[in-house]
């Protein structure tokens, strides 16, 4: 490549036809932050906050593996008065737990080690601070909160690819989207997570995003771009993505795994299906290492990435 030429990870990745399957990353808490300003290279990391504050809210996120993000409305739209935080969690069967609230000053946020540590306590993110109820799926009041990667300080492709995304979906569903910092696979931009129910998507552009948030607030994931559920192992992504590829769009929860063993380079993962009827199957899934490649933007070093394909599927 000229030294001309600017590399882009996305379109690199996109040309070798790099699989997402089996990339979201593990999480069942996150830790939301409101930041109308520029957002530092490392996010929450780099934030100029009270020293104490930030080392109580670090150790408090480490003790729940929540990952914590940086938020904003799309185009860092003008918002007046005090910005908000969350903490969303999901318990993997289907409950969603979320707390709001607001803050001013850098010591306000010791309220959000406060609710890592305290589980039960609830709110919507319909109006800041208001109180709400836990809810499963379905019920009304608890919306998914829509988070698109558009952290350009962190990788190119997630501001290049991620922004006319965050424009497209803010314009259809201005109270559930937000941009957010770095949620990892910068090569997949741009990248939406829908949390607290941790479903990944990448290789997104507006049109797609809109399709893809559409149908999955209608309770159908597609396995186009599909990442995987962030509650699973990569195996048991890729064999849940396999069945939904397979057998057409599902729920949430229309499939739950039973039961890995692995042999080798081989995983057996053994799903039930839920609909129409109880259904077990049996999905073999292949791990290798692929060519080393340039996986970031900015990151010179080549590295090779974990794949997981499905070869086979049985029913039992």
């Amino acid at each position: 490549m000229r030294e001309t030429e600017r590399f882009f990870c996305a379109d690199a990745a996109r040309g070798r036809g790099d699989p997402i399957i089996g990339t979201a990353p593990y999480g069942l808490v996150w830790v939301l932050i409101e930041y109308r300003g520029g957002w530092p290279v490392n996010g929450f990391d780099g934030l100029d906050l009270p020293p104490g504050v930030k080392a109580l809210l670090f150790a408090s996120a480490q003790a729940a593996r929540a990952r914590v993000l940086l938020i904003r409305r799309h185009g860092r739209r003008r918002r007046e008065g005090p910005k908000c935080w969350a903490v969303l969690r999901y318990d993997g069967s289907g409950a969603h737990r979320q707390q709001w609230g607001t803050w001013s000053r850098g010591e306000d946020l010791a309220e959000v080690a406060a609710a890592l540590g305290t589980p039960a306590a609830l709110g919507t993110p319909g109006e800041l601070g208001a109180p709400g109820e836990l809810g499963a799926p379905g019920e009304t009041g608890l919306p998914p909160v829509v988070l698109v990667c558009t952290h350009g300080q962190h990788d190119t492709c997630c501001a290049v690819r991620g922004r006319p995304v965050g424009r497209a979906l803010d314009e259809r569903w201005p109270e559930l989207v937000w941009e957010c910092t770095h949620v990892g696979g910068d090569r997949f931009a741009a990248n939406i997570v829908v949390a607290p129910d941790g479903v990944y998507y990448g290789g997104l552009d507006a049109g797609s995003s809109v399709e893809v948030v559409g149908e999955h607030l209608a309770g159908r994931i597609h396995a186009e771009h599909l990442r995987g559920y962030t509650d699973l192992p990569p195996p048991q992504q890729a064999a849940v993505a396999a069945l939904i590829g397979r057998f057409g769009p599902a729920g949430r929860h229309d499939y739950t795994v039973t039961g890995t063993s692995r042999v080798g380079a081989h995983w057996l993962i053994r799903i039930i299906g839920h609909r129409p009827r109880p259904t077990a199957y049996d999905i073999e899934v292949r791990v290798r290492r692929a060519p080393p490649h340039q996986l970031t933007c900015h990151g010179p070093a080549m590295s090779s990435a974990v794949v997981h394909e499905a070869t086979s599927i049985r029913i039992v």
